[in-house]
């Protein structure tokens, strides 16, 4: 590969506090910054994963940064605000490793992303970026924002990791992700999002429905029952059973990473399915977002 492929992934990283995880109890994640560091991971020297957001300009901010730069995410895209400081979020396990969250993000350095336009994007190849993305932003930069990746010449990979209580209401929610998925190039979404958003009854439904609207290249992550291909024509394959879940935390956006780089090298629909629930199921069998 003569030029490395430039892939930007757009989102909020929080601290993440666990009081399940002795000698751990203090991380840092966010749904595309796991996602990056799992497609830097998987991917290799071949390309350049970076990571765009805010930052505060407190110690905080300094460690997470440092941490972000250590698992191989480039920061050049990270700006950093003079007086926010980074969200937070705790995270508590059940008896099967099933999550449950309590954030404090609402005035988040990242919220104030794109408030100057969208330099931070320029000279990517591949745009990547989510529903929980979409919603911590102003409606107007957030309108803006898809406006901008529908001209822009980057491939753009969205998941629409719906989280109702980011967003004002179901009606913003179901439109801005229905415009986003009608702009994306690559789809990675979740069953359980997309029914409980959109009504659809089942897998088949929801594929059926992002084709309509012309999306064809991703995967619909299903959990124990494997990754569904949105490309009606490939097959879809059979995959091993989890043997131990610890912590389902970042499980998809394991596989998106995975499934990304395996997009990026060339590999064949199935392969790419495969290695992204091979990645999911070892991130399941360890505590936290990124292992």
């Amino acid at each position: 590969m003569s030029k490395k492929t430039v892939i930007a992934c757009v989102g909020e990283a929080m601290v993440e506090l666990s009081f399940d995880r002795p000698g751990q109890q203090i991380s840092y994640a966010g749904d595309t910054l796991n996602t990056a560091v799992y497609l830097s991971r998987n991917i290799g020297a071949a390309a350049q994963v970076g990571f765009v957001s805010v930052l505060g300009g407190d110690a905080v901010s300094d460690r997470m940064r440092g941490f972000i730069a250590a698992q191989g995410v480039d920061c050049a895209r990270i700006t950093r605000h003079p007086t926010r400081l980074p969200g937070l979020y705790a995270i508590a396990l059940d008896g099967a490793g099933e999550r449950s969250f309590s954030y404090w993000r609402d005035q988040s350095a990242a919220r104030t992303l794109f408030e100057d336009g969208f330099a931070q994007l320029a000279g990517a190849d591949m745009i990547y970026l989510s529903g929980i993305t979409l919603a911590i932003l102003p409606p107007s930069i957030r309108i803006a924002l898809l406006e901008h990746l529908a001209g822009h010449r980057a491939q753009i990979a969205f998941d629409s990791n719906y989280r109702p209580r980011l967003w004002e209401d179901v009606a913003t929610a179901k439109a801005t992700i229905e415009a986003a998925w009608r702009v994306a190039d690559i789809g990675l979404p979740s069953l359980d999002d997309e029914m409980a958003l959109f009504g659809d009854r089942d897998g088949a439904a929801v594929r059926a429905r992002l084709n309509g609207w012309g999306l064809n290249a991703g995967a619909l992550k299903r959990g124990e029952q494997g990754p569904l291909p949105l490309d009606p024509n490939c097959a879809t394959p059979t995959v091993p059973a989890a043997q131990t879940i610890v912590d389902t935390t970042a499980a998809g956006d394991s596989f998106n990473g995975a499934w990304l780089a395996a997009y990026l090298q060339g590999a064949s629909q199935t392969d790419r399915l495969l290695r992204g629930h091979a990645q999911a199921l070892k991130v399941i069998a360890q505590p936290g977002a990124i292992i």
